[in-house]
């Protein structure tokens, strides 16, 4: 009964309902690290700190740097499980899920045990100086040093239940450490709590990743005859076609991330050269931008195992439509919320620091950055696509285009033209470039698929 639940959901469902079904909770999911950094950001700027603000934007390049093993081995390993299911091979899905849960295991120790050893330097790469190092020190010591391996696995196991088509478990333990951290947040940080400034965010992180982590351990245990999640140690194998059908995929979502990361590393370099009043503004702009991106992201993503599973089992009607009614989707929510952030840029800003100069730095650089938003969903969107059905080379080749070829050139050549605040059109301008190319590379694979 369990398994023609799930076929029927890949197979039969109308589309709407099947779209709706996996992609709210994997949007909810994906909101989740945003909304993360949205309230450290949020109740550190209560404090009317720049410094404590600037620390924890500072630090957002190595949080975002988990995604890279997050893509790594749970978008590989997701669209690895939902091929595999589509031609009806359980054991491969067993294989599959066993395989990434340890892989993203030990990259997450090595991962935290490189910025413990390499902390100075890493600080100092960064963008952080005499009058921030010590808060954004602290700051990572609990999201990063500690932190790294419950903020990976959560994420890769949520990814993982949700292949199979079990996309509110998965939204349900994302979110649980989602709210914990809103709760723990003001307790930690201000100064009628704790009065840990960022330190006390970055715990509040901490303490919520593990909550979430011990959720999907607990779910996985409770449905262990229900659920093709499997993370018994017998089922770990390097079987060739399962390390190269994860990494095929999953490695060119890895390499995209951490040109997203070497991106924004750039990005902070640049603006804290106009001091940490700049960064503070910034780093407020990039988390609110960040929000429909992530819906963005998060519908793209909810629809893969939809696409993984009709692209294997032959129903390619149904994964152009499926594809075709999320583009029209996603483009009309993004077009609403470019409109609002444009026309409430500085309230918006307002919102996390009441300060004159922020707010005036922050609504140029929001006005800037929202205008690329409806390019940069086709971009994801065309991307979810080709990880989806194993086409990890077009993935790879549009992150490179991205950020080596058209985004990071921009920053220094925007920035020169138009000193600080040019910086905020970077993502515009390369976006605009991919989603043309996004629209005629989803159109040729449709042709080939006809064929």
């Amino acid at each position: 009964m369990q398994e023609e639940n799930k076929t029927a959901l890949f197979e039969n469902i109308p589309i709407p309902r099947a779209v709706a079904k996996l992609a709210v909770p994997t949007i909810l999911s994906s909101l989740v690290m945003v909304i993360y950094n949205l309230a450290d950001t949020y109740f550190v700027g209560m404090i009317n700190d720049p410094i404590q603000n600037a620390a924890v934007t500072l630090a957002a390049p190595v949080l975002l740097a988990f995604n890279a093993v997050n893509n790594l081995f749970g978008v590989g390993t997701s669209s690895m499980m939902s091929r595999a299911l589509g031609r009806k091979d359980y054991d491969t899905v067993y294989k599959s899920s066993a395989f990434g849960f340890y892989c993203a295991l030990l990259s997450g120790l090595i991962f935290s045990l490189a910025c413990t050893v390499f902390k100075t330097p890493l600080l100092r790469l960064l963008g952080a100086d005499a009058d921030t190092l010590a808060a954004t020190s602290d700051y990572m010591m609990w999201t990063v040093n500690f932190g790294a391996v419950p903020a990976i696995l959560n994420v890769v196991m949520a990814y993982m239940v949700r292949s199979e088509g079990s996309s509110l478990h998965a939204s349900v333990g994302t979110m649980s450490g989602c709210l914990l951290n809103m709760i723990l947040d003001p307790v930690f940080i201000l100064p009628w709590g704790l009065n840990m400034g960022a330190a006390g965010a970055g715990l509040a992180t901490f303490l919520s990743n593990c909550v979430a982590f011990l959720y999907f351990l607990v779910l996985v245990f409770v449905r262990r005859k229900k659920t093709f999640v499997c993370i018994l140690p017998q089922k770990f194998c390097l079987r060739k076609e399962i390390v190269l059908g994860i990494c095929g995929v999953g490695i060119p979502a890895s390499i995209q991330n951490l040109l997203n990361v070497t991106g924004m590393t750039i990005l902070n370099n640049f603006t804290a050269g106009f001091g940490a009043d700049a960064v503070a503004a910034m780093g407020i702009t990039q988390k609110i931008n960040m929000v429909p991106m992530n819906i963005a992201m998060g519908l793209s993503q909810g629809i893969m195992p939809l696409v993984s599973y009709n692209y294997s089992s032959g129903n390619h009607r149904r994964m152009k439509d499926t594809i075709l009614f999320t583009a029209k989707v996603c483009l009309g929510f993004i077009v609403v919320v470019v409109a609002g952030y444009y026309i409430g840029a500085g309230p918006l800003i307002t919102m996390f620091m009441d300060n004159e100069v922020i707010v005036a730095y922050g609504s140029r650089f929001l006005r800037g950055f929202c205008i690329g938003l409806p390019f940069l969903c086709m971009d994801f969107l065309a991307v979810g696509v080709f990880q989806a059905v194993g086409m990890g080379k077009e993935a790879l080749l549009f992150a490179i285009m991205r950020k080596i070829l058209l985004e990071i050139p921009a920053i220094y050549i925007l920035n020169t033209l138009f000193p600080l605040y040019g910086l905020a059109y970077t993502q515009f301008s390369a976006e605009v470039v991919l989603a043309a190319a996004a629209v005629i590379v989803l159109g040729r694979l449709f042709k080939r698929l006809e064929k």
